[in-house]
């Protein structure tokens, strides 16, 4: 585990570095416990690693480079994916009484689609830049929002959400 955490907002205020810490860690090992067993439900192979980073526990279901039968746990643009990360953090409240956080990625899916959206945070920030017009990006679900204003934030720009779920999308401010 990553021993580099930040203070969680959701968190008590009294919350302590390695008291965080530890809960986070504990989200995980009962997150890969879950996982495991739908690992072997489904009889597909992976092995589980588990972080902390930040304020989040985050969960990786990894192949053995032949990542072709997790695909399926990853679904056509990461929807089964979002499924079992909902499903997992459900398992996680059921354990511990307290909403989860935790990431799941499957396949290093959620890697790759990060550093996409990144890519096209900046492109959107320097086109927001040489142009001096706000840029519309297509609808996105939280987490590629996320990303998106991280990357144009990095830019030295500003960007909001508008929209309505599923549709809500990023607009990149020029000033």
């Amino acid at each position: 585990m990553t021993e580099g955490t930040t203070a969680d907002p959701a968190a008590p205020a009294d919350e302590s570095a390695d008291t965080l810490l530890a809960r986070l860690e504990q989200e995980g090992d009962i997150a890969a416990d879950y996982l495991e067993g739908l690992l072997d439900i489904a009889d597909l192979d992976g092995d589980i690693d588990m972080d902390v980073e930040g304020d989040r526990a985050l969960v990786s279901i990894v192949g053995d480079g032949n990542d072709r039968s997790l695909q399926r746990l990853v679904g056509q643009d990461g929807e089964v994916l979002e499924a079992l990360q909902e499903l997992t953090r459900l398992a996680v409240h059921r354990e511990t009484g307290e909403r989860s956080r935790l990431m799941l990625d499957i396949a290093g899916f959620r890697a790759r689609k990060r550093s996409e959206l990144a890519e096209l945070g900046a492109k959107a920030a320097a086109e927001a830049r040489r142009t001096g017009e706000p840029v519309k990006l297509r609808p996105m679900t939280p987490f590629e929002r996320k990303v998106v204003h991280d990357a144009v934030a990095a830019a030295g720009l500003r960007s909001e959400s508008e929209g309505e779920e599923p549709q809500r999308f990023v607009v990149v401010l020029a000033g």
